[in-house]
């Protein structure tokens, strides 16, 4: 039986930090990752960054890209959408925003925006985007290279097979949409979790490495329509896909050549690393998800 063709089924931006996922058919690469993803985030009265994990509610706040702005709208409120341009310019008020451990200049975006999501979330916060002057670098754990990061948890891009999701979802008493999971490349053709074991691969020209597991959090237990949360699917994947205090799920990924990608792309593995279900994972600090708000 001849192997299927590997290839790009779905590619996804997130560009405010835990608001709705944009579907692409094209996604350009860009030296933090793909192009638009997670530049901006929300900051509470105390400079910590908003997700879903304490704001569910945060899910119900969608996000369109359009040539020259995002456009931001409430699922069920009757509130006007907000426009955002997408060339920033500086407000001059700046601040070292926090993502977890780390830490990133951003510049706050103005105080009409904040009202707009203060209004939204029923919460006072502030609107901040990171520039293009903003050094927030992550280390590959197995190619050593180094690349610039948004305000992602902690890699540029997260892979999931759609093998994967059907093998969860095949458990479960009722399915789940990829969407709980936030990745920017889904990919068809694979065993369940092949990723899991990918290290080099290309898209074309492009250059890719897999470098760590997902260790995945409450935020995928959040409806991503609804914003009501359940257990599922970590109660599941906490059987078959845990190492110590981790539940695994997806890849996370550095490259380093600027370029595109097109649903329908060819994937070619060049490379694998060892099985992280079947080696030790180091169990460092609390379990927060590596990329998926």
């Amino acid at each position: 039986m001849a192997q299927k063709k590997l290839a790009i089924s779905e590619l996804w931006v997130y560009p405010i930090k835990s608001l709705g996922g944009i579907s692409l058919r094209e996604a350009k690469l860009s030296p933090r990752g793909l192009q638009w993803d997670r530049r901006w985030m929300l900051l509470d009265e105390e400079g910590n960054f908003l997700t879903q994990r304490r704001f569910p509610e945060m899910a119900l706040l969608q996000v369109n890209l359009h040539a020259h702005a995002l456009e931001v709208f409430h699922r069920q409120k009757d509130l006007s959408p907000l426009m955002i341009p997408l060339q920033m310019q500086d407000t001059g008020e700046h601040v070292q925003a926090p993502v977890w451990d780390d830490s990133a200049l951003a510049w706050y975006v103005g105080r009409a925006y904040d009202q707009w999501f203060s209004e939204a979330l029923e919460t006072p916060c502030r609107l901040v985007y990171m520039p293009d002057e903003s050094e927030r670098v992550v280390s590959g754990k197995w190619s050593g290279r180094q690349q610039k990061v948004s305000f992602a948890d902690a890699y540029p891009i997260l892979l999931i097979s759609q093998a994967s999701l059907d093998d969860l979802n095949s458990r479960l008493q009722e399915t789940i949409p990829m969407d709980r999971f936030r990745p920017n490349i889904v990919v068809r053709g694979s065993a369940p979790f092949a990723e899991d074991k990918w290290h080099e691969f290309w898209v074309g020209d492009l250059h890719f490495w897999a470098e760590k597991p997902c260790a995945r959090c409450v935020l995928t237990t959040i409806d991503q329509l609804t914003a009501q949360k359940g257990k599922e699917p970590l109660q599941t994947l906490s059987r078959y896909r845990r190492i110590g205090s981790k539940v695994l799920f997806g890849q996370n990924i550095i490259s380093d050549i600027d370029g595109s990608l097109y649903v329908g792309d060819t994937v070619v593995v060049k490379s694998y690393k060892p099985d992280p279900m079947h080696a030790a994972v180091p169990n460092k600090g609390a379990l927060h998800s590596s990329n998926n708000d």
